[in-house]
């Protein structure tokens, strides 16, 4: 019993840990802060709103993105290979970039012209989606719920684990947009590249650890 709940425990971290780098808040908290407008009411409905989005799409990603893909017929360990590719490959981007990436730029000069009306009803997009669960994230919650068929019971602990994983990652991102103004302010442009070049280090490992768990399952299928 207590080895099942350390094995749960470690599911439901294993969310966060591997969804927050490729999120990567830090970077969308400038679109963010456009986007509110300095207003800190505005922005505190806003960041919980956002955070409430992603908490579905992570959670919708983990628990059924597997099934969709197999209506396809691609294959599990395709499915993490191909997601930690994808996973790898923007890591090395943001290790590699030196310059504000096209879509934070642009849709934070559309931000700024919004009104609250317009913030409000499209909270979805563009600071949910791409800018915060991304393609990135989508294919590394794919990857994170692919597995075998399930008994209900094990679904059903699979759903705990995806609903406790994405509340950790809905609750840091709304910390993080909730208190955007004063986080930039305080790390500074060096603090900011640092914090953004070691998560994308991490992000890099984190794919290939996906991409491995893939090729290793394939290898054992041919043999």
């Amino acid at each position: 019993m207590e080895a099942a709940v350390v094995s749960l425990v470690k599911s439901v971290v294993l969310v966060p840990v591997t969804l927050l780098p490729i999120i990567n808040p830090l970077s969308t908290a400038p679109v963010f802060v456009a986007t509110a407008g300095g207003n800190p009411v505005l922005g505190a409905r806003l960041a919980r709103q956002v955070a409430i989005n992603a908490w579905f799409v992570v959670v919708t990603s983990i628990l059924i993105g597997s099934y969709v893909l197999a209506l396809f017929g691609i294959s599990l360990p395709v499915v993490r290979i191909g997601g930690g590719l994808l996973v790898a490959s923007t890591a090395w981007r943001m290790l590699h970039r030196t310059e504000e990436d096209d879509v934070h730029a642009a849709a934070a000069e559309r931000a700024s012209g919004m009104s609250h009306v317009d913030v409000a009803r499209r909270s979805f997009f563009p600071i949910t989606f791409p800018l915060t669960t991304g393609p990135g994230t989508i294919a590394a919650s794919i990857a994170l719920g692919a597995q075998e068929p399930m008994t209900p019971a094990q679904y059903f602990a699979g759903a705990i684990v995806a609903a406790a994983g994405a509340a950790i990652v809905s609750a840091v991102l709304y910390l993080v947009f909730r208190h955007s103004t004063r986080v930039i302010g305080w790390l500074g442009p060096v603090g900011m590249l640092v914090m953004t070049r070691l998560m994308a280090f991490i992000l890099l490992c984190i794919g290939i650890q996906i991409m491995w768990t893939g090729w290793s399952e394939l290898n054992g299928v041919a043999l």
